[in-house]
């Protein structure tokens, strides 16, 4: 099942609302999806993740592939069941990961060769078996199969690595329609083209004769700066249907959702929340909070007097710098549910500000806390 309807948008920028429906249920856009690498966000229980307010987490088919198999899941019923997860799911396609091994891999027409960073075993990857180990994996969003390449690189690569990118795409559609899987599974696009506008047009127009569901903007956050990420979704997301979800894969900073939702941009996944949280960094509304800082050492209030999680109403800082320094597991999990639900509240925040349409306003009210020296 795969339906969205835009419900709300702002009249001075290009962000809206939307309603996306999918197999396990509804997702309110914009939207953050937690990464939940391999079945499982790092140091949170589903039931966890499901209290920060999200709706929809994301899955890594390489990760999957390699452990524990595809055919595994498959026999548990499926990501949803085996993982203990019943919202909805979104798997890549494996195509960052594979392409992020640059020295253990060979690109070809056909596919990619790689070695696993497991164990060094050998593997190949293809459009048709990229989409087949989906299915079995269950996501009710996939992603089809592209080439996403290192900034920078040369526009004629780049060039080349567009026509790829549809062609895969193409035969990644032919196996999804042959499956049956389109009624329960929605297979998306992704546009492609790194930093040069008339390659992105290029790319996006090729993509819009498949008439996918839905479609992402893939090859961002690959080392370029943050104004050229922004200027990509800027000149992209105009070629990108106003009545279907766009998706930005792999951006996910407090500042990446409000910059580029503001661009008309619906989805979003990152690593980052969690991954700070682990090295003992809280998101805040008055910006990044480094817990080893010895000022928190006697300081009894939460982290953000005005989170309403788990963490926020029982814990103060002191208590949560005295876990990360002593090494205490539970740290862990306190700020990366913190982390995952302020994210959420960001989302939420923008959904209430775009109904209301005072997107821009709503924005620099944010800013002016996040970023306090920040004109």
């Amino acid at each position: 099942m795969h339906d969205f309807q835009v419900t709300a948008k702002d009249s001075k920028t290009s962000a809206r609302t939307g309603v996306l429906k999918l197999s396990h249920g509804e997702v309110q856009t914009p939207c953050f999806m937690p990464v939940g690498t391999q079945a499982s966000v790092k140091a949170l229980s589903a039931e966890d993740v499901l209290a920060c307010g999200s709706e929809i987490l994301l899955a890594n088919t390489y990760h999957l592939m390699l452990r524990p198999g595809a055919d595994l899941i498959e026999k548990a019923g499926g990501l949803h069941a085996f993982m203990h997860w019943d919202q909805p799911i979104l798997t890549d396609s494996g195509g960052f990961q594979v392409f992020s091994l640059a020295d253990l891999r060979k690109i070809t027409e056909e596919g990619v060769r790689f070695q696993s960073h497991l164990d060094g075993s050998a593997w190949e990857m293809s459009p048709e078996s990229a989409t087949a180990l989906q299915h079995k994996i269950g996501g009710d969003i996939i992603m089809a199969f592209d080439e996403c390449i290192p900034y920078p690189s040369p526009e004629e690569y780049v060039d080349q690595s567009v026509e790829r990118t549809t062609r895969w795409a193409e035969r990644c559609l032919a196996t999804h329609r042959k499956s049956g899987k389109e009624k329960t599974q929605a297979l998306y696009g992704i546009v492609q083209g790194s930093n040069f506008p008339q390659l992105r047009e290029k790319s996006a127009k090729q993509l819009l004769a498949f008439d996918f569901p839905g479609y992402a903007i893939g090859g961002v956050s690959v080392g370029e700066p943050k104004e050229v990420i922004y200027g990509v979704v800027e000149k992209t997301a105009p070629y990108l249907p106003e009545n279907k979800p766009r998706y930005l894969m792999g951006v996910g900073t407090p500042e990446d959702l409000w910059e580029c939702v503001e661009r008309g941009m619906d989805m979003f996944d990152c690593v980052m929340p969690t991954r700070i949280a682990r090295n003992g960094t809280a998101l805040t509304r008055k910006g990044r909070l480094i817990l080893k800082n010895a000022q928190y050492a006697g300081d009894f209030t939460s982290l953000d007097p005005k989170c309403s999680c788990e963490c926020c109403r029982n814990y103060t800082r002191a208590y949560l710098r005295h876990l990360f320094q002593a090494e205490e597991l539970l740290v862990l999990r306190l700020l990366s549910l913190h982390n995952l639900h302020f994210m959420s509240e960001i989302t939420v925040m923008m959904r209430e500000a775009i109904k209301e349409n005072r997107f821009s306003e709503a924005k620099l009210e944010f800013w002016a806390d996040y970023f306090p020296a920040t004109p």
